[in-house]
């Protein structure tokens, strides 16, 4: 008997990255090298969630890094990437299909538009 086979059968993962632009309010948030205070926090404040294929179950939640970047790690399969923030009624982000693959990298970007105007 064999121990441990099901590790040895195992599916290695693939990885999600991206980019999140959140749409400023302001008409200049961008500095020259990079972006600015405001624009810096504001990524921390659209968590992204990983959505099973139907959409019905969270798989996993990322937020982006302070120059808006973000990394998940995640088993082969079909999701959907969207933005979550509860407290932002007219939050407009198009929540996005793709298809991770072992050992791949897929590239994901999400634009935020807070709505407030």
């Amino acid at each position: 008997m064999l121990y441990g086979s099901s590790i040895l059968n195992a599916v290695p993962p693939g990885f999600l990255e991206g980019h999140l632009k959140v749409l400023s309010l302001k008409e200049v948030e961008l500095a020259e090298e990079g972006l600015s205070k405001g624009a810096t926090e504001a990524h921390q404040n659209y968590p992204l969630v990983i959505l099973s294929q139907d959409g019905h179950r969270a798989i996993a939640y990322v937020t982006a890094d302070s120059n808006g970047h973000y990394r998940a790690t995640l088993p082969p399969g079909e999701y959907i990437l969207d933005v979550q923030n509860p407290a932002l009624k007219h939050l407009r982000a198009t929540p996005q299909s793709f298809k991770i693959e072992s050992n791949q990298t897929v590239r994901v970007d999400m634009t935020v538009d807070p709505g407030i105007r």
